[in-house]
């Protein structure tokens, strides 16, 4: 049984997609509403109809509403077969609950984009301009069990034939925007670029500047909640 809220004049909303980041953004929003005691809200979205997803989605999902339940969540909302844009269906959400923060994870869309089709986040302010926005980005430290790394920095991939070079400035020909860490240790540019590709976070191997493969390494990945861009 969920406790009452004291606060019923704010009320937050989290906005999760597939990827690491997901429980982040729900332990973000939980530790806002818990300060605020006020309620709390968890909505995801997507354009396939829920029998339609595959595993790892709905194994995504599964463990989302097991977040929701074990931080007393009001409820826990799925958006399926969703055809609008995906900033009409949270402004939608947001004013049926009567939301006054949002909470959501930095745009997968690159700077060109942006300024090309417009940012889900300049959409969300034309549409609900009165609502607090919480943007959350990719943590600038990685930890794991087997290597340590450097601070991020912000860097680029630039492809050159088969491959993608690494870039520490932007320019026209940048494909994909990140966090690169750097292996302790090494005169070169090795270790890990973090980014965004399809709406999920992934990290790749660099050796010496190149990246050769986009396939996302595991490396058991400890990400500090309270480190930001």
């Amino acid at each position: 049984m969920k406790m009452k809220k004291e606060r019923m004049d704010e009320s937050i909303l989290v906005c999760v997609y597939y990827g690491p980041n997901g429980e982040r953004l729900i332990q973000r929003g939980c530790k806002i509403a818990t300060m605020l005691d006020c309620p709390l809200y968890i909505l995801t979205v997507d354009p396939k109809p829920f029998d339609d997803l595959d595993p790892e989605k709905v194994n995504y999902i599964t463990r989302w509403k097991e977040l929701a339940d074990q931080h007393s969540a009001d409820a826990f909302i799925i958006k399926d077969n969703e055809k609008r844009p995906i900033s009409k269906v949270i402004a939608d959400v947001a004013r049926d609950k009567g939301v006054t923060q949002i909470v959501l994870g930095q745009t997968a869309q690159s700077r060109w984009e942006q300024m090309t089709k417009g940012s889900i986040i300049n959409s969300l302010l034309k549409e609900i301009p009165f609502v607090d926005l919480h943007i959350i980005s990719v943590a600038r430290f990685l930890k794991n069990t087997e290597g340590h790394f450097d601070k991020g920095v912000r860097a680029y991939l630039v492809e050159e034939g088969d491959h993608y070079r690494l870039n520490f400035k932007h320019t026209k020909n940048v494909i994909f925007e990140g966090i690169f860490f750097k292996e302790f240790g090494t005169d070169f540019n090795n270790g890990i670029f973090k980014f965004m590709k399809d709406q999920k976070t992934l990290q790749v191997q660099v050796n010496e500047d190149i990246v050769t493969d986009l396939t996302n390494v595991d490396m058991n990945t400890n990400l500090d909640d309270d480190n930001f861009l």
